[in-house]
């Protein structure tokens, strides 16, 4: 019986070994991922006219998740993205540069998530 019980505790610390292991990879992936989105985003896919809005992107730490905004233009990002209509009638074209960035962000992320399971 001690040998069933000394195997019993040896899986329990393999797992949770293996548990904080992958804790660690994931928090990881997070801040890596948010700061590779914040380059993206301040590189060519945001418009430029005066270079305030691609300088503006940030990635903020809330909690356990990682916040990306633009703190400088936050009013323009789904006015840019979206398009929107002019005062004197017609639409503005859409820009988007957020949404192919995030999706390029998520498939990353799930990339390194399953690394880091596979060991």
């Amino acid at each position: 019986m001690a040998n069933v019980d000394n195997l019993t505790n040896e899986i329990m610390r393999q797992l949770r070994m293996y548990e904080q292991d992958v804790r660690e990879k994931v928090e990881i992936s997070k801040e890596e991922v948010s700061k590779e989105l914040v380059s993206q985003l301040k590189q060519n896919p945001s418009p430029k006219l005066t270079g305030d809005y691609r300088k503006g992107w940030k990635a903020k730490r809330v909690g356990n998740k990682f916040i990306i905004h633009n703190a400088t233009e936050y009013r323009l990002t789904h006015l840019l993205e979206n398009g929107h209509a002019k005062v004197g009638g017609g639409r503005v074209e859409a820009i988007p540069h957020i949404r192919p960035a995030e999706q390029e962000a998520i498939d990353e992320f799930i990339r390194q998530i399953e690394r880091a399971i596979d060991g």
